[in-house]
Parts: structure tokens; C-alpha cells; sequence
């Protein structure tokens, strides 16, 4: 039995280094199959696994997960600009005067610009028992790095609203049409039918703590450690919103809508694909599940779709293979990339459930089509440098909504007979 791969690799930032983590990835993945082939010639052998193979493969399946994370950040970091100032936004005066502005008040406490300019541009509604707008600059740097860190928010789709409410009518049925003769009489056809969505922008906050040092120091950019601090809070209380949200203080997650087997599918929920077995992939035939669920999505939709799990459901479909032996799920090609199972894109979100009887731990689907987030234009900071003495506190506040908007456009995975 060989030894598990050394995954400890640490992220630093350059093509090198993604090719050097790339690399240690492909050599875990072969440990895996290594030892999974290992496994299943045991339970031929002797119907059961040895429990020092069960115990590698664990191991080395969080290794993959760790590693995954690792490249994922890298990307990340690699893909990170600075925040712009007046020459690279292309010289707008008035841009930086709001950025210098607002990093005075987060540096000093002193919003008296952030008055002025208010005043010029007759603005009102930030007082400052509410704080402030942040700058757009760093308003863009938190929408993007949120778009990169919030797995459902990357794949999902996105509209910017200046009200407090987005309402989109969506078309449930199409409107008739059919063949007719030149001089046969056109008779009337059925109107489309017409649902009204409504997508309520709630409030999301996150409050990061600095010291009176770290802001006193001129090398640092505090717009940019702000939009690091928070964007790790946002990005998880977000994921399980989209997810498992209830939809009253939060967006409603696509779990919580209706669901119904596929076979008695209808307008206003969502359609799952049932395992066949209670908590569990069925011990034979369990890659067929998989392929009645992806063709249970229409073929509109599978262009674009991608799968959605967390990372123990995903550590048992990594074991699967087809009819010829080949492993349905594969490792990422390059830093940034996705896993993939059977060809589409691995989501891992950790709010999604564990395999358990009844559970929903798998979905499929395009969920640009399936599912909108709103962002309320503006993040709004409030400085506090009293409640948290020697440390000053930044209440940051921005409004998010969410929810399903086609729901023939994402499939589940029921995990029962």
C-alpha cells in the first residue's frame, strides 16, 4: 500500500505555483483509484473492504477537497486587481474625491467631506447613526470578489436593483401557435400564462475589527482590507441562504421551495429523481441514477447545468465508474477550473445536505436560468471605535435577495426509495 501524497502545499501566487499544485492534485487522484480499485477487488475477494483501505481513501479524499481549496484560492488571488483610483478608472475627478473622502472617515472617523459631497450631489439618507455609501470602486470590489467566493452566487443568475423589491413576470406556458392554409381563417390562440416573481432585497452585514494602527498606516489600502474582511462573512451567510433560506430575513433557498417526484412535475416547484434506496446510492446501478437525473433536466437546460453537493456526497460519487470501468467523476484540468461528473461541472457547497433518508443532497441544473440573486445597489459602512475599545469596528451592511425564477431549470437527487 503506498503512502498518501503530501497535499500541505501552501498558495502563493504565480503560474508555477498552480502548476505545481495542479500537478500534486492529478497525483492524489491516482492514489485514490489506486486504492479504490484496491477496495472493490477486497469486497470481490471477500465481500467486505479492508478497513485500512476505507480509512486511506478517506483520507485522501479530504486531501482532494483541501486541494481543490487550494487552487480555487489561488485563482482567486492570482485573478485579484487592486482597487482603481482616477487614472485607471480613466481620470474621473469626482470618483476620487469620494474614494479619498470615504478613506478619510475610515481612517480618522471624519465624514465631513463625505457631508460636502453629499450636500453637492443632494444625496441624503446616510446619516451617520446609518454610515455611509461606500465608493464605487470598492462597492465593485465586493460584488466581485463575492461572485468568486459564493459558490451558488458564482454559477447563479444576477440583476442589480435600485428599489427594494424586484418583481420579473415569467411566462409558465407559451403562447399557441399552429399551421394555416394562405386563405385559411387564423383562429385565436391561447394567450401565454404570466407568474410575477418577487425578489425582496434583505439585509446582510458583517462587521470586521481593526486596529487604530493598522488604519494610521498609509501602505495600507483600507477599502481593499475591507472588502477582504467581509467578503468571507457575506460569502457563507449568502451560500446558505441560496440554499436553505427561508425567505423572510433572508432569500429563499432552492430547498425550501415545493418539491414533487419529476413524474408529477408542475409550475411552482422543483422535480427530484428518487435513489431508490433510504440515505443511500443504490449498490448496484447507482451510476443510472445519476443519468436519469441529468436527462430528467431538459435539453435546453443541460447545455449550461452543473452539479451541486457537498464534499462527503461528492467523496461517495467519486468512487462510481460506467458500464467500461472510467470514473465518472474527474479532478479539475487547470487552477480555477471545476471537478466534473459525467462531463458537467462540480458546485461543492457545504450547506447542501448529507445523504440521509428523504434528503435532497444532490441538484442538477443551469441554475443561471434557475435561480436569480438581487443586489441592492450600495454598501453602506458605519465606523464604531467605541464598542469594541481599543478596537474599531465596521458595521458594513449590503441588501441581497434571492430565488428560484424557472423551476423546470434545476432537478434533485431524493435520497429514498
Amino acid at each position: 500500500m503506498t503512502d498518501m501524497p503530501d497535499l500541505e502545499t501552501k498558495v502563493a501566487g504565480t503560474a508555477e505555483d498552480a502548476e505545481g499544485l495542479m500537478a500534486e492534485l492529478m497525483h492524489a487522484f491516482e492514489e485514490f483509484r489506486a486504492a479504490n480499485e484496491a477496495r472493490l477487488a477486497a469486497l470481490e475477494r471477500r465481500g467486505a473492504a479492508d478497513p485500512l483501505l476505507e480509512e486511506k481513501m478517506a483520507g485522501i479524499s479530504e486531501a482532494l477537497d483541501a486541494q481543490q481549496k487550494r487552487l480555487d484560492a489561488l485563482a482567486l488571488r492570482m485573478s485579484r486587481p487592486g482597487l482603481e483610483t482616477a487614472e485607471t478608472a480613466g481620470g474621473d475627478a469626482g470618483a476620487e474625491e469620494r474614494k479619498s473622502a470615504f478613506e478619510i472617515y475610515m481612517r480618522r472617523g471624519d465624514a465631513s467631506r463625505l457631508h460636502r459631497l453629499e450636500a453637492k450631489s443632494l444625496s441624503a439618507g446616510n446619516g451617520q447613526e446609518g454610515g455611509y455609501l461606500a465608493h464605487d470602486e470598492l462597492e465593485r470590489e465586493v460584488g466581485r470578489l463575492l461572485a468568486q467566493a459564493s459558490p451558488v452566487r458564482s454559477v447563479a443568475g444576477s440583476r442589480r436593483i435600485s428599489a427594494g423589491v424586484y418583481r420579473k413576470p415569467f411566462a409558465t406556458s407559451r403562447a399557441a401557435a399552429g399551421w394555416v392554409g394562405e386563405t385559411a381563417q387564423r383562429p385565436e390562440t391561447t394567450p401565454p400564462q404570466l407568474a410575477e416573481l418577487t425578489f425582496p432585497a434583505m439585509e446582510l452585514y458583517a462587521m470586521p475589527a481593526a486596529t487604530q494602527t493598522l488604519l494610521d498606516d498609509a501602505a495600507v489600502d483600507v477599502g481593499q482590507w475591507l472588502a477582504e474582511e467581509i467578503i468571507t462573512s457575506f460569502s457563507e451567510q449568502e451560500t446558505e441562504a441560496f440554499v436553505n433560506g427561508d425567505g423572510t430575513t433572508k432569500p429563499q433557498g432552492f430547498l425550501t421551495v415545493p418539491t414533487v417526484d419529476e413524474s408529477a412535475w408542475s409550475w411552482g416547484s422543483l422535480g427530484f429523481v428518487k435513489t431508490g434506496t433510504d440515505g443511500a446510492l443504490p449498490a448496484s446501478g447507482a451510476s443510472d441514477v445519476l443519468i436519469d437525473l441529468v436527462h430528467a433536466l431538459k435539453s435546453g437546460y443541460r447545455q449550461n447545468a452543473v452539479w451541486m453537493m457537498n464534499r462527503r456526497v461528492q467523496a461517495e460519487i467519486r468512487k462510481l465508474k460506467d458500464a467500461d470501468g472510467n470514473y465518472l467523476w474527474q479532478p479539475a484540468a487547470a487552477a480555477g477550473a471545476r471537478p466534473t461528473l459525467m462531463g458537467f461541472p462540480v458546485v461543492e457547497v457545504e450547506d447542501m445536505p448529507d445523504m440521509a433518508a428523504g434528503s435532497l443532497s444532490v441538484a442538477f441544473g443551469d441554475f443561471r436560468r434557475g435561480y436569480l440573486v438581487v443586489d441592492r445597489a450600495g454598501v453602506r459602512v458605519l465606523r464604531d471605535p467605541y464598542s469594541a475599545k481599543p478596537y474599531v469596528l465596521f458595521y458594513t451592511t449590503k441588501r441581497v435577495g434571492g430565488g428560484v425564477q424557472d423551476f423546470d431549470a434545476i432537478k434533485l437527487l431524493k435520497f429514498s426509495a
